[in-house]
């Protein structure tokens, strides 16, 4: 008799990825509260008939009793110690009555929640649903590890399933009510205090949470900054000379003034002068370091500064591409890679793209860097390109953001970018200037990361003890 697999994964499009990569596309359909893919294989070494489902976010939320909720005769104080208790958090979806009549009959239960505190404790709820409470030493339960939701790795994480970590879950059980407690207690309070203080409140409700007020509170002192900033005049002597046909603009070591009477000497003691005398010229090799490996803040960073895209926009993107197995789970502070991580195995896999095929062609040939050394939180690896795609493909704005991720991969397996740097120091009337030229010797990640390239600047031979007439 064939085992029954339960899974259930944390959205409906991750859930049909996980099917149709075990089942290779042979499976059937059922359309319910979440849609549950079924399909027959082998589950550890025996027949299985597999059910996919999934859960749409959180299936429970924190809320008081009712006995707390009335703001009149509760004191906001007594909300710390309140109890708290879980509700269905979609009732209209039916989330947990489907899960626990899709279990019936199962013997085993495989989780595919994202690989994240959240996700644990996602876990922990679709195992009280699905009734694999620990009572029937007959029901086993499995957690499945994966990054991406490509063949290879969910084939990977099917062979290596652990226990989900209670913990982890634990963890975010108390921090759901110290969000709640803290949210809940404060915006009653300052609703309350405001409302009393300023009659004409346009208000009902004056919102505190936990994270998003202190963000607003550094948002809104940035605002003052800007706001309140009270620019001043200054003046700065800026020489320009030509010597064998370069035309040079110096700089002056003092770089500005306040004061224009104090400009105006300066001035007048180079005038006088009337000669650049060069001081010192000296040349050495400089590296620009090639990038680590990409975290969400980073890829949210380039987003809005460089594609427009805001980070609802981006993440929005970033996790349509994940669904959809173009690139690893896009939440993660990690910048290191993991050991064991399959480079030449993820290059290959872009190796035909008409965008920067001939990049990852050179890196296969002539061997690839692995990044610098990164972060490791212990989360996910950083977010990587998972297969190849075009525009067309994807759409402009999710084709911009895969191209960024791809151009960062391929630039983290990079030489680093190597360059001379020339400092010639000049002096006139006792006042200090200088010029530098920069002549890149190896382009490295910036070949394929064009936007970080050093700026050549090519400046003529300069002698020690030279003379120029200005």
């Amino acid at each position: 008799m064939a085992t029954k697999v339960l899974m259930v994964a944390e959205k409906p499009s991750i859930a049909l990825s996980i099917a149709s990569a075990l089942s290779g596309g042979r499976l059937t359909t059922r359309r319910g509260s979440t849609d549950v893919h079924e399909f027959d294989g082998v589950f550890q070494g025996r027949q299985a008939h597999y059910k996919v489902t999934s859960v749409i976010g959180h299936v429970f939320s924190v809320d008081f009793p009712p006995k707390y909720q009335n703001w009149e005769v509760t004191d906001p104080m007594d909300l710390f110690e309140a109890p708290t208790v879980k509700l269905e958090s979609n009732p209209k979806a039916h989330i947990c009555r489907h899960l626990h009549q899709e279990a019936r009959g199962c013997g085993a239960l495989v989780l595919w929640l994202d690989c994240d505190r959240e996700g644990e404790n996602i876990c922990f709820e679709v195992i009280e649903c699905a009734g694999f409470d620990g009572s029937d030493a007959g029901r086993r339960v499995y957690r499945a590890r994966f990054s991406s939701v490509t063949e290879k790795d969910i084939s990977k994480a099917m062979e290596n399933l652990v226990k989900p970590n209670k913990n982890e879950a634990l963890a975010v059980d108390a921090r759901q009510q110290i969000d709640l407690k803290v949210g809940v207690a404060f915006t009653r309070f300052q609703t309350r205090y405001f409302q009393s203080k300023y009659g004409n409140l346009d208000s009902r409700v004056i919102s505190y949470g936990p994270c998003q007020t202190p963000t607003l509170g550094f948002c809104v002192q940035r605002y003052l900054q800007i706001n309140t900033f009270k620019p001043e005049k200054f003046w700065s002597l800026r020489p320009h000379i030509i010597k064998d046909g370069y035309e040079l603009q110096l700089e002056w070591v003092r770089d500005k003034v306040f004061d224009n009477d104090v400009a105006v000497m300066f001035q007048n003691l180079i005038t006088e002068d009337g000669t650049l005398r060069i001081t010192d010229v000296s040349t050495k090799e400089e590296c620009k370091s090639r990038p680590c490996g990409l975290n969400t803040v980073n890829l949210l960073k380039v987003a809005s500064s460089a594609l427009g895209l805001g980070p609802h926009t981006a993440m929005q993107l970033a996790e349509r591409l994940y669904t959809q197995g173009f690139i690893s789970y896009p939440r993660t502070e990690s910048t290191a890679y993991p050991a064991s991580f399959d480079f030449q195995g993820t290059l290959k896999s872009l190796i035909n793209n008409p965008s920067w095929g001939v990049h990852v062609r050179a890196l296969l040939v002539d061997g690839f860097h692995k990044p610098r050394t990164g972060t490791d939180v212990g989360d996910h690896p950083p977010i990587t390109p998972m297969k190849s795609a075009t525009e067309d493909m994807l759409g402009n704005d999710a084709w911009r953001l895969y191209q960024y991720i791809c151009q960062h991969f391929i630039g983290t397996l990079c030489l680093d970018c190597k360059y001379t740097r020339t400092k010639v120091e000049l002096s006139s009337g006792g006042e200090l200037f200088f010029c530098i030229g920069q002549h890149v010797t190896v382009k490295g990640f910036t070949s394929i990361m064009p936007w970080l390239a050093v700026n050549e600047k090519n400046i003529p031979p300069f002698t020690i003890g030279e003379r120029i007439k200005f």
